[in-house]
């Protein structure tokens, strides 16, 4: 398929930040999802679950970051649920954990959450560039504090103008 056989965002292509395309990239997502599982694991675990143990936890936490990509895609063409191919995928390197990744969440716990997650990263960094074009703002309006500034249409108008508008 080329470029041009699918939608694509102006606000993705032309307006946004690498950072921002990180943060809403699958790359992040999916991370996202693996990161909640290891969390469901090891409250599950501090719950009294003893089909969860330490070794376990360790094993999907080793492999939140690397995402087999390939074997997701595979997968979802078998059974067209991405939450589930994903759990498949994490399962097929973390064979030890396999049973109990996703166990006892609806897709909406992965899904839901990692949205919010997400929304948040995106607030975070808006707020951060906020902050630096209002310091940048700052340091303007205190270098040019003392300069007059006149209004364009004082030096347009055509009728009677005041001597301070004269010299704008």
């Amino acid at each position: 398929m080329s470029q041009h056989d699918r939608y694509i965002s102006p606000f993705s292509t032309r307006y946004s930040s690498d950072e921002m395309q990180y943060i809403f990239s699958d790359d992040n997502k999916f991370r996202t999802w693996r990161r909640l599982w290891v969390a469901l694991a090891r409250a599950e675990m501090k719950q009294g679950l003893t089909n969860i143990t330490p070794e376990m936890v360790e094993e999907l936490e080793a492999h939140v970051d690397d995402i087999n990509y390939d074997v997701a895609i595979a997968r979802e063409k078998l059974v067209r649920h991405d939450v589930m191919s994903h759990v498949y995928a994490y399962g097929q390197q973390c064979p030890k954990a396999a049973g109990i990744i996703h166990l006892g969440a609806t897709s909406c716990y992965v899904g839901d959450n990692t949205d919010i997650i997400v929304m948040r990263q995106g607030l975070e960094l808006i707020r951060k560039k906020l902050i630096g074009v209002l310091a940048k703002l700052a340091r303007f309006a205190e270098e040019y504090k003392d300069m007059p500034c006149c209004p364009a249409a004082w030096r347009r108008s055509s009728t009677r103008r005041s001597p301070a508008a004269a010299r704008c």
